[in-house]
């Protein structure tokens, strides 16, 4: 039986457009279920479809320093988010719970 070549699945390889971009996160944000660090590593997929070197400068971080907080080992504060998913150029907004 011949064997089945596989390559690993990149997400940030398939967010192509601002609105593939803003589906993802709010997808994310319906699964996470409460877990930051999860958003945190959705945030990292899509800076990493933008390019990490241009949302670090646009969001004043540090390449490394924006590689570190979304990791998704770590959970960062707040204002790194807003910073980022500014960056990102997309919004956070909020609604009523059903």
């Amino acid at each position: 039986m011949p064997k089945t070549a596989t390559s690993r699945y990149d997400v940030a390889e398939h967010l192509r457009t601002p609105e593939e971009m803003a589906a993802y996160l709010e997808a994310s944000l319906e699964e996470a279920n409460g877990d930051a660090a999860f958003i945190a590593k959705a945030l990292g997929d899509i800076a990493r479809a933008k390019g990490m070197s241009q949302v670090a400068r646009d969001a004043g971080l540090s390449r490394e320093s924006l590689y570190k907080a979304l990791s998704g080992e770590r959970i960062p504060g707040f204002d790194t988010i807003l910073k980022i998913v500014a960056a990102l150029g997309l919004k956070l907004h909020a609604e009523a719970a059903r």
